[in-house]
């Protein structure tokens, strides 16, 4: 039996996605507890929280792996709980994914792993099509000629823009990151931070970021959402966060360890450099 669509709230038209009022239990356990996000359009949004925020199962929800217990994701003026199989599968098309630590396929070469989905959703490229738009892909993400080598044989840069290329080649609107500077030195996290910027400026793309990584927050961040226990207690842009009246969010990022005030926009420092 087909479930009445709901209706439609007023939805900001800079609004790619907008979770509304958004509960998740499994079983008697309350994991997302009334959970509202704008996240606009061509922005860079995360989502910060300690382990057991729900930050994950989140992340679930916006790419329709899970269904809300209660409330609405809307992706384009559309629900996403209430589209059939054909259009959750279109509906699908429009995220791109970027693993924690890459999920690239280790039998495979570089070239493979980034053409899977081109080989999956549109195979009537052809094999020399579907390899010319992956070299094309991973020449722009700085990976010339790495297209024969295997994924053992690249630093843990590399492996995050191999898999931030195979995330690319069905040309989403949408990028999910999960946890992307997780386990990476300083130096490759901060080249992260910038890949991500400029993926998101090159491509016209709207980022969603789940993070723990708070100076990675203040670099790449439009706006920031705290999740604690299930719960938004805070959101704005970083700066709001570190220096605004939520006591618990400035605990939060003070904790952290991150001296916030050393830490600028990637756009920022790309603007000093250009003036200089």
């Amino acid at each position: 039996m087909t479930k009445p669509n709901p209706i439609r709230p007023d939805i900001p038209p800079e609004d790619h996605i907008f979770v509304d009022d958004v509960r998740k239990s499994f079983g008697s356990t309350k994991v997302l507890k009334g959970i509202t996000l704008h996240l606009r359009r061509k922005e860079t949004a995360v989502i910060i929280g300690g382990s057991g925020a729900g930050k994950t199962t989140l992340l679930r929800l916006l790419i329709g792996l899970e269904q809300p217990t209660t409330g609405h994701i809307w992706v384009d003026g559309e629900d996403m709980a209430y589209l059939d199989e054909v259009q959750m599968n279109k509906m699908r098309r429009k995220f791109g994914m970027v693993f924690q630590y890459a999920a690239l396929l280790d039998s495979l070469t570089v070239l493979d792993n980034v053409a899977f989905p081109l080989h999956e959703h549109r195979a009537s490229l052809g094999a020399k099509a579907i390899k010319e738009k992956v070299v094309s892909m991973l020449n722009l993400l700085g990976l010339e000629n790495k297209e024969n080598r295997m994924p053992s044989e690249l630093s843990g840069g590399q492996r995050k823009r191999v898999g931030l290329a195979r995330a690319l080649m069905l040309e989403p609107e949408i990028l999910i990151y999960d946890e992307p500077t997780s386990g990476l030195d300083p130096l490759t996290s901060r080249m992260v931070d910038d890949l991500i910027e400029e993926t998101r400026s090159r491509f016209g793309i709207t980022s969603v970021v789940i993070s723990h990584d708070m100076a990675s927050t203040f670099r790449i961040a439009h706006q920031a959402f705290l999740v604690v226990q299930g719960q938004v207690i805070a959101q704005g842009k970083p700066d709001e966060l570190a220096h605004g009246d939520n006591e618990e969010a400035r605990a939060f990022i003070e904790a952290s360890g991150v001296n916030t005030d050393n830490v600028s926009r990637v756009t920022d420092k790309k603007k000093q450099n250009t003036a200089a």
